[in-house]
This record gives C-alpha cells, sequence and structure tokens, in this order.
C-alpha cells in the first residue's frame, strides 16, 4: 500500500558532519545542471506536466461545477452559491454526513481492533503456523469490498444461508446486516488488512533492544505488550486509521447495497443518487457536494501529517538491530490462534465460499440441499451474453494496460522525485501521492466534467470508453504504485549513478543502462499490485463507463438492482479467480528471477 508521507529518507552516518557531502548509500547522486534544455530536462517536465494535468483535471472542474448555475457541457451560465445553500437546507445533507461520520468512525475503531493485536500476536508473539496466519491475514485485501458484500448478503443477510439457519434454532437473527454496524463490520473485514501490514511492517523493521531491556528489568509478556510494543506502533496505527476513514468515506459499494434497501444515505450514495440515478440531477448541488466531501479528505491528509510530526520521537530501528526474542503468550496463544481464524473464515471465507456455491446453484438456501440444484446455467448465462463478456473482457484490459502504464509512470516519477536534481522533485512527489486522498466516486465524477471541457473535442473522444476508464482507474492505482517502487530505488546506491555520470551518461542513460534491471523487481511488484488494485476497482466508472465499456463492477452492480444474483455470483467467482491465478503466477515468477 502506498502512504500519502514521503518515504522516510536515510539518517545521516554517525559521524558525518551537518551540511556535509551525505555518506549513506541512500543519497541521491549530485548531477551537474547542462547548459540550455536537454532531454533530461524535457522528460523531468513532462513527468510533472503529466502528472498535473492527470491530478487537476479531476479537481478543477469540480470546483468550478459547484459555483456554476448550469452543467459544464452547457453554453452560458453565471456564478452562484446556492449549490452549497441547497446542500445544507433542502438536500437532507447534514442526516448524511451524520451517517457518514457514523459509519467511517466504527469500521475504523473495528479495523483497528481486528488488525493491531493481529500484527502483534502474528510478529512478536510466539505463534504456532504463524506465516500461514500471516499470508491468511492479507488475502482479504485482494477481494473488493463488493464481492465481499455480496458474499455478505448471501451468507448473513435476512434470507442469507447462515442467517436461516440460526434463526431455526434460536428463533431470531442477532445482528442486522441493512444498518450502520452491519455496513461498517463488513467494511471493516476488507480494510482490517490494510492496518495489519502497515502495523506488522512496523513491528519486523523495529529494534527489539527496548523490549530486552524490559525483560531484563523484570517485566512479563503482558506488560512489555502494553508499555513498550504498542507505544511504539503510533505512526503506522495513526495512519493506517486515517486512511481506513478516508477510505471509508468514499467507499460505495458495501452503503449501497445495505443502505439502499433500508434509505441509510451516505457521502458515496448520496452522490450516486442524486447524480447518477436522478432523472433531473442538480449538477451544481451535486458539485458542491463533491467539493465538500474533496476538503474532508484532504483535510484529513492535513491532520496525518501534523499528528505524525513528531514521529521520530517512535524511531526504534538503529544502526546496530537486535534480533527480537518472540514473546510467549502462553495458553492465550491459542485463544489468539481462534480469533484470527474467526476473522478470516467468519469475515471472508464462509461469504467468499457462499458466493461461488450460489453460482452454482439455482437455489441456494438451507431449506433444501444446495447439491439437489446443481448447474452451470449462471455461467452459461454470462457467456451467452455478449455485454457479460464484453464487461469481462474490459476489465482485464483495464487491469492490464493500466497496470502497465502505471507502473512506467510510477517508475519514471521516483526517479524524478529520489534519483534526480529536478528542482521541482518534491512536486512530482505530492502530485503522485494526492489521489490517495481523492476518492473514486470524486474522480469519476471530476473526469466525466472533465472530458466536457477539453478542449478540441479531446473529451467526447474518450467520453464513454475503456481508455476514460484507464485513466481514472490509472489515477486511482498511482499511489499504490509509487509507494511499491520508492523504497527499492531508494536502496539503490548514489555509486552506480555517479560512475555513470563519470563514464560520460545523462540522468536518462544512467537509468536505462544502470539502474534498469536493478529496478525490474520492484516495477514487477509494482505491476502485480495495480493489476489487482485496477481489476477490482468500479467506482469512477459509475460516471465514466457505458453500455458499450462496462467492466465487471458496474455490471454486477446492475444485474444485484435486478435481483439476478445467480449471475452476479458467477461474475465475482471469475474475478476471484482470475485475481488468485494472476497473483499466483506472479509470485511464483518473481521468485524464480530471486532465485535466479
Amino acid at each position: 500500500m502506498s502512504t500519502l508521507t514521503q518515504p522516510p529518507r536515510a539518517p545521516r552516518t554517525p559521524g558525518t558532519p551537518a551540511g556535509a557531502s551525505p555518506a549513506e548509500p541512500f543519497a541521491p547522486p549530485r548531477y551537474r545542471r547542462p547548459l540550455g534544455i536537454g532531454r533530461d530536462t524535457v522528460v523531468q517536465y513532462a513527468v510533472l506536466a503529466f502528472l498535473a494535468v492527470l491530478v487537476l483535471a479531476p479537481i478543477v472542474p469540480t470546483l468550478y461545477q459547484s459555483i456554476r448555475n448550469r452543467p459544464l457541457y452547457e453554453a452560458g451560465g453565471a456564478f452562484t452559491l446556492s449549490g452549497y445553500t441547497d446542500l445544507f437546507t433542502k438536500a437532507g445533507f447534514g442526516e448524511v454526513a451524520l451517517n457518514t461520520l457514523l459509519f467511517a468512525s466504527l469500521t475504523t475503531v473495528l479495523s483497528l481492533a481486528i488488525a493491531i493485536p493481529m500484527a502483534i500476536v502474528v510478529v512478536r508473539t510466539k505463534l504456532p503456523g504463524g506465516r500461514l496466519i500471516a499470508l491468511a491475514m492479507q488475502w482479504p485485501f485482494f477481494i473488493s469490498s463488493l464481492i465481499l458484500g455480496f458474499g455478505w448478503i448471501i451468507m448473513y443477510g435476512p434470507a442469507g444461508f447462515v442467517s436461516v439457519k440460526v434463526q431455526q434454532v434460536l428463533g431470531s437473527v442477532p445482528w442486522n446486516l441493512y444498518s450502520i454496524p452491519g455496513m461498517a463490520l463488513t467494511e471493516a473485514v476488507a480494510l482490517a488488512p490494510i492496518a495489519y501490514v502497515f502495523c506488522a511492517n512496523a513491528l519486523r523493521q523495529s529494534d527489539a533492544s527496548l523490549e530486552s531491556a524490559a525483560q531484563v528489568c523484570g517485566a512479563g509478556p503482558f506488560r512489555i505488550l502494553a508499555q513498550v510494543i504498542v507505544p511504539l506502533l503510533r505512526p503506522p496505527i495513526v495512519y493506517s486509521a486515517i486512511l481506513v476513514f478516508s477510505v471509508s468515506i468514499e467507499t460505495l459499494s458495501v452503503p449501497l447495497l445495505y443502505g439502499q434497501p433500508v434509505d441509510i444515505d451516505v457521502f458515496s450514495t448520496f452522490l450516486y443518487h442524486n447524480g447518477l440515478q436522478s432523472v433531473d440531477p442538480d449538477y451544481t448541488m451535486l458539485g458542491a457536494a463533491s467539493t465538500v466531501i474533496l476538503v474532508v479528505t484532504l483535510s484529513l491528509v492535513a491532520v496525518q501529517a501534523k499528528l505524525l510530526k513528531d514521529a521520530a520521537r517512535f524511531v526504534s530501528v538503529r544502526g546496530k538491530v537486535t534480533r527480537p526474542r518472540k514473546l510467549d503468550l502462553g495458553w492465550l496463544k491459542w485463544v489468539s490462534i481462534a480469533f484470527i481464524w474467526l476473522y478470516v473464515v467468519v469475515g471472508a471465507l464462509i461469504p467468499i465460499a457462499g458466493l461461488v456455491m450460489r453460482s452454482f446453484t439455482l437455489v441456494f438456501t438451507p431449506l433444501q440441499s444446495p447439491f439437489r440444484t446443481v448447474t452451470t446455467k449462471n455461467y452459461e448465462l454470462v457467456f451467452d451474453s455478449d455485454n457479460y463478456v464484453q464487461s469481462l473482457w474490459n476489465s482485464l484490459i483495464v487491469a492490464g494496460v493500466g497496470s502497465v502504464v502505471v507502473s512506467v509512470l510510477a517508475v519514471f516519477a521516483v526517479m524524478v522525485a529520489r534519483r534526480s536534481t529536478f528542482r521541482w522533485g518534491r512536486a512530482v512527489e505530492y502530485l503522485a501521492l494526492i489521489p490517495q486522498s481523492l476518492p473514486g466516486i470524486i474522480i469519476g465524477i471530476g473526469f466525466f466534467w472533465a472530458f466536457a471541457l477539453a478542449p478540441f473535442g479531446t473529451g467526447s473522444v474518450l467520453q464513454g470508453t475503456v481508455y476514460a476508464v484507464i485513466i481514472a482507474f490509472g489515477m486511482r492505482a498511482l499511489p499504490s504504485a509509487f509507494g511499491s517502487v520508492a523504497p527499492a530505488i531508494m536502496q539503490i546506491g548514489g555509486e552506480l549513478d555517479n560512475a555513470a555520470r563519470v563514464s560520460g551518461a545523462d540522468w536518462l542513460m544512467t537509468f536505462f543502462r544502470v539502474l534498469r534491471a536493478l529496478v525490474t523487481p520492484a516495477f514487477a511488484g509494482a505491476l502485480v499490485l495495480t493489476f489487482v488494485i485496477m481489476l477490482k476497482e468500479y467506482s469512477p466508472a459509475v460516471f465514466l463507463s457505458s453500455a458499450d465499456n462496462n467492466i465487471l463492477g458496474t455490471t454486477m452492480l446492475s444485474l444485484w438492482t435486478q435481483g439476478r444474483a445467480g449471475s452476479v455470483a458467477a461474475l465475482a467467482t471469475l474475478q476471484i479467480g482470475i485475481t488468485a491465478v494472476f497473483v499466483a503466477l506472479a509470485g511464483l515468477l518473481m521468485k524464480g528471477k530471486h532465485h535466479a
């Protein structure tokens, strides 16, 4: 996953005076600025310009539409603030904001309650099968919350398989999926792996000398956990909490699936209902609502930076790192294992298994054996329909082409930001990371308006095509690709660049002749990550797709509203299968390269 904060810079080598030439291997090489404009400068400015256009394209039209009394695609119009006044006085936006706050807060609390104890137990304690548990904790990340929501409804909904069984035994179901707590619990299951990865990585990289000192002083394992390990996790906890909160604000799938039947609206579903489903949408109010959400998410980034301002107090990775000695929790380790597998099995495995079973049955209910109605009819319906097959191919095209383009762009952005003396290198880095704070549905709306304003008719060429979806999805995936590539490039010593410069190579030639091979593993990792992200993405396509360029996510949403759960389950199973096969093959290829 990517971060909105900058990748950490290497510390100054002990004994090196402040202001002296850095001796650490992570220091970027010094390039002499050539006279005139060389190809290095052209490439660097091109990367800056491309990222600026990519980021500003959805933001500027959104702000402009919020103060314009006509749609952007219509001529004329005048300045107005009626969109903001109508939003807070007529549209019931106050209740929407309250619902969003409750949903995002509860999702964040539940995600952290799941992820933090699991990360500590898996990384810092003796746990049987710890490696398998660590893998199991992360695999829900590869499944979109849309598919997870379908699975939860099929198994735990009012007429779900598990719900009917529980009702037969207890006489009632002790949970209500179509509520804000139900929405938050499902979303927390999908987002907990994000917080887990941040906390687990921080624990693996931290120095265990503080824990050893506490053990020497006679502290027991629980006291060490509470007073040493947990306080050092503040930076990853703060970051993951804000990230989960931001994602919860912008997510569309679970609030739409659970909230629509009981009229619970949050920010994302408010935009969906008032923009896409409205017969006569008020684009001015829609722009105002989008602007408000944009301000909220960007403010969260500022809060994150403020809270992590003194993160140096929590540094525990020093020049001399001791190997951590894992703590023994005794009989409580079995309780921890049970809790982890409860999350994995009940939260993800059972819903996905139910989704797969539903795809192979005509009727999926505990009132009769599912094996009595086993069929392949759902898949036949999918493959017999040109629209469904086209949505499958579109998703593969978007993920395949987009992952390559985004990964290449991420490599060049990191090279400009971290491996050159380009004066606007910091701006390149910020532009590459900003999309992480932009809600997907806002990106979709923003690009919809951007294409309407594009000069020379370029917008009309892109609007309603798969290229528009690739652009929007690629923007969403760029921060993750940047965060995947940056650490690898920072670990390559600057003496390689300097040696190439001495031999007469410029910045661009140094990359292609010297660094390209060293960056290839990181590029492959970014490729896998962005492919998965773009394959499971869907929210920007809600406003950008058409009948000819639907993707799996928008097709599944359409089928679900029509009550065709079997076809939805079949498409969802296909998407899960494609993701699993791609990740497995990529893992094998990368492992083979590593051993080679």
